[in-house]
């Protein structure tokens, strides 16, 4: 009991660090969340269920385009434009 205890308060701990030491957009970014939302529904996207920033310069996300299969994308940092689409 005390050992699944343990298990549990060490995973909700590392849960809790990960998403204070999550990316987020770079100074120099010009394309904010919302506008990374639009830029996906412009492309297609009828929902999207995740999206963050990625420290490498993009918006990541994940969402379902109109032909009902859900999609991995990436959003430029600086243009807002669509980078990579690949089903999930």
């Amino acid at each position: 009991m005390l050992k699944k205890t343990l298990t549990a308060l060490l995973a909700t701990t590392a849960l809790a660090t990960g998403a204070a030491l999550a990316d987020r957009p770079g100074a120099d970014w010009t394309v904010s969340i919302e506008q990374a939302l639009s830029a996906a529904k412009s492309g297609g996207y009828t929902q999207v269920h995740k999206i963050e920033a990625d420290d490498d310069g993009y918006w990541d996300g994940e969402g379902v385009k109109q032909d009902g299969k859900v999609y991995e994308f990436r959003i430029d940092g600086k243009t807002g434009a669509v980078t990579r689409e690949q089903l999930d």
